[in-house]
């Protein structure tokens, strides 16, 4: 009986990085949804709502709260944008964007309570080379949050400032 050896690999393993898309991966008309979605809890609420100084009642006053008209505590809308847009970051955004240029758009139209799970899905609506950055290009995404019911609860259209793939350290084609 033979033993054969095993053989030496002809090449290293092939490694990939997660990132975010570059500018000139991007399609306008392209959903993205985002997984997982964030249960989002008291604590989140709470810490969030005072570490940026809202000393807002609704989100920190069960008691006051509970006399309003959706009768519990609500989730800082400041909370739920940034969590909404935290959500796409991994898939689209993550080491590709330059910044943020600005939101429009942004609505709330049901309110988030503790426990909630938000769920998030980005459109692509438009796209273009920056004029005065070479390697870069403007990106309008419009992100929708949907709670654990599938009902809408945040909106907001952002513009930002990505990268193209020329910026790629591992891109070959570019050279030093």
């Amino acid at each position: 009986m033979t033993t054969e050896a095993n053989p030496e690999p002809t090449s290293a393993p092939r490694t990939i990085t997660q990132r975010g898309l570059w500018f000139d991966e991007m399609e306008v008309g392209t959903v993205y949804k985002h997984a997982p979605g964030r249960t989002i809890t008291e604590a989140d609420n709470t810490w969030f709502t005072a570490v940026t100084m809202n000393t807002q009642a609704l989100h920190l006053d069960s008691a006051f709260a509970e006399t309003e008209p959706f009768g519990q505590r609500l989730v800082n809308s400041m909370f739920t944008l940034a969590t909404l847009v935290g959500l796409s970051v991994s898939q689209l955004t993550q080491g590709t964007i330059v910044g943020n240029l600005g939101f429009s758009e942004v609505a709330f139209p049901k309110p988030v309570f503790h426990g909630d799970t938000l769920y998030a899905e980005t459109t692509i609506l438009d796209k273009r080379e920056s004029k005065s950055r070479p390697n870069q290009g403007i990106v309008t995404l419009e992100h929708i949050g949907r709670n654990q019911h599938g009902e809408v609860v945040a909106k907001a259209v952002r513009q930002t400032m990505v990268f193209t793939s020329a910026h790629d350290p591992q891109n070959p084609e570019i050279t030093a």
